[in-house]
């Protein structure tokens, strides 16, 4: 009753992971990537334990850690002054806690273990230059059809494209894209290029009126990851991203501490990206086509578990077409019940977040110091992450 073969849009770290899972449990996938090579925008990315968990399930932590960088724990500090609160350790903390650590990586790295397990189970599961435009279905079988390329059938569809994902635009119709109005500005700067007080194994996360900037290290210490975001933005449509100057991103940060301007000054080069948004779905799935991460539940990014999530959705979709694999539409409705809740309960997370990284009681010392140690406080970081960090998609009910 196994699946013959489950087609995948997408080779980004959800459909690969989506792919892994699949490959393990003994069920044929095809990933098919529209890009001319496998590659992941954005440069750092932080994986708390529930995503840790699900790699070492997957049988990848350990050449990811090879290639990540230790992060002793993450900081909050204000904007101007550089205050600084400690949040929670990272390390042998987090294990002791979580059962896992916290990590912060390369992107392309992730996208590469991951890529490499796929193709140790099976060489040719992933195909390039496949533009996805797509799909038709009938009561046994599903076609994912191409703009260049003929089309392919399969018994499943999943959709891990992204938020502007061909397959849920195929699905529910074509939505407009909701700016957000925050721009995200990205770098990354040589470790040696910093002062000796900056290099530090820790995730900062300066906040500040209508902004904030998170920086860590990252490909074993050789570099710093920097993401800064700002609010009362505009931008005129697609692309959703370009090339920015060292200048512009200066002035946009003019007044926050040395220590961000010195990061900005000491990259090399700098993107902008718009921070969009897509309203939430009522369902994921039709028939046997189902989404997965950044095509159902895109965020903001202001709990980092964007692409954690998008390895929960791998996991729990496997377990569901593994279970119900007689019936694969009755899978993705099982698979829909067991991560819709949870999903979109982490996007208003991060939603929520952008209260309390840009509020405007951060703009001055007194009121920020008693708005940090209220948001900030311990019980409060637990209520936000603890839910987060100790979810085992292995074992999540699917019945």
């Amino acid at each position: 009753m196994t699946p013959r073969k489950v087609l995948i849009a997408g080779g980004g770290i959800g459909g690969l992971a989506a792919a892994l899972a699949l490959l393990r449990a003994g069920i044929d996938v095809e990933v098919y990537e529209q890009s001319s090579e496998l590659r992941e925008v954005g440069a750092g990315i932080q994986i708390s334990p529930n995503g840790n968990r699900i790699l070492d399930h997957l049988g990848v932590l350990q050449n990811l850690q090879a290639l990540s960088s230790p992060t002793d724990g993450k900081e909050i500090r204000l904007w101007n002054t550089g205050q600084m609160w400690k949040l929670f350790d990272l390390g042998a903390a987090a294990i002791q806690k979580y059962g896992y650590p916290y990590m912060t990586a390369f992107r392309p790295a992730l996208l590469q273990v991951l890529a490499d397990g796929v193709r140790a189970l099976k060489p040719d599961a992933i195909q390039l230059n496949a533009r996805c435009l797509g799909y038709s279905q009938s009561s046994e079988h599903v076609t994912l059809n191409f703009e260049n390329r003929p089309s392919v059938t399969g018994d499943m569809l999943i959709g891990a494209d992204g938020v502007h994902s061909k397959i849920r635009t195929a699905m529910f119709g074509a939505e407009p894209t909701l700016f957000t109005g925050m721009i995200a500005w990205r770098a990354l700067i040589p470790m040696t290029a910093l002062p000796a007080h900056m290099v530090r194994n820790v995730a900062t996360n300066w906040v500040g009126p209508g902004g904030h900037v998170v920086h860590y290290p990252l490909n074993g210490g050789s570099v710093m990851n920097f993401v800064g975001i700002l609010e009362g933005n505009t931008w005129d449509g697609p692309p959703w991203s370009q090339p920015g100057t060292i200048e512009d991103c200066s002035r946009a940060f003019q007044g926050w501490h040395e220590d961000v301007q010195t990061l900005i000054r000491c990259a090399p080069s700098v993107l902008k990206w718009a921070m969009c948004e897509r309203p939430f779905l009522p369902r994921w799935s039709e028939g046997r086509v189902t989404l997965m991460g950044d095509a159902c539940h895109p965020t903001l990014p202001f709990l980092a578990q964007g692409a954690v999530f998008t390895l929960e959705d791998a996991i729990v979709l496997q377990r569901c077409v593994s279970a119900y694999a007689h019936h694969l539409p009755l899978a993705l409705v099982k698979y829909e019940q067991a991560r819709m809740e949870r999903a979109y309960r982490m996007v208003r997370g991060a939603s929520d977040n952008t209260y309390r990284f840009h509020n405007r009681a951060l703009a001055q010392q007194d009121t920020a110091e008693a708005f940090i140690n209220k948001e900030w406080q311990q019980s409060a970081i637990g209520s936000r992450y603890d839910w987060l960090f100790h979810y085992n998609a292995m074992d999540t009910e699917i019945n």
